[in-house]
């Protein structure tokens, strides 16, 4: 063989080994955008599923509770706070999920509101539809630390990828961002002080 036809195929053997490395760091970073992508689809759900739960809280309090209804009222007004924060999957910064995460504890913490008035009325803390719903809601509660926590191992894979080299000037070339992560709430590292 020439030489001329060897340099040629080793050109050509060179150009498809980097063809075929491109095309294969691309569909990762896909693939790892896609795996985020899901498990926020996830979060949203066990959210969803916790808003949805709180209407039936409420009409079974309030039928005990009538004088209660600054807090029946504040949980209805941060739910509705909730649930109209959303998020396209596809823009999931830090700043996008501290706002959402903040609608969401102001929830959690008029649901914790409520649960803590219930304590005043022996008859609805034994009433079968409230422990029902007080059960499912807790159970929600463990589903979004899950979630959660799921969501955030898969934003850590896929930014890991994005600022690994030689990926991150694919991730460059075609804009595949770093996605946010949810943290602790503030002020959740000092843990409350109980006092009997």
């Amino acid at each position: 063989m020439k030489k001329s036809t060897i340099i040629l195929l080793v050109v050509i053997g060179v150009l498809l080994i980097i063809a075929l490395w491109f095309t294969s760091a691309y569909n990762g970073l896909v693939s790892k955008e896609e795996s985020v992508t899901a498990q926020w689809a996830n979060v949203e759900n066990v959210y969803q599923r916790r808003a949805d739960l709180i209407p039936n809280l409420v009409n079974t309090v309030k039928g005990y509770a009538e004088h209660e209804q600054s807090t029946l009222t504040a949980v209805i007004d941060a739910r509705a706070k909730a649930t109209s924060v959303n998020i396209n999957a596809e823009h999931l910064t830090e700043e996008s999920i501290a706002v959402f995460q903040q609608a969401q504890d102001a929830l959690s913490g008029a649901i914790s509101r409520l649960l803590v008035s219930v304590e005043r009325y022996p008859d609805l803390k034994a009433n079968q539809n409230f422990m029902d719903l007080q059960a499912q809601l807790e159970g929600t509660e463990n589903r979004i630390a899950v979630e959660r926590r799921k969501y955030n191992e898969e934003a850590q894979i896929f930014n890991r990828s994005v600022r690994s080299f030689p990926t991150n000037i694919i991730a460059g070339m075609f804009g595949f961002e770093k996605k946010g992560y949810f943290k602790a709430a503030e002020g959740s590292e000092t843990a409350p002080q109980v006092q009997f």
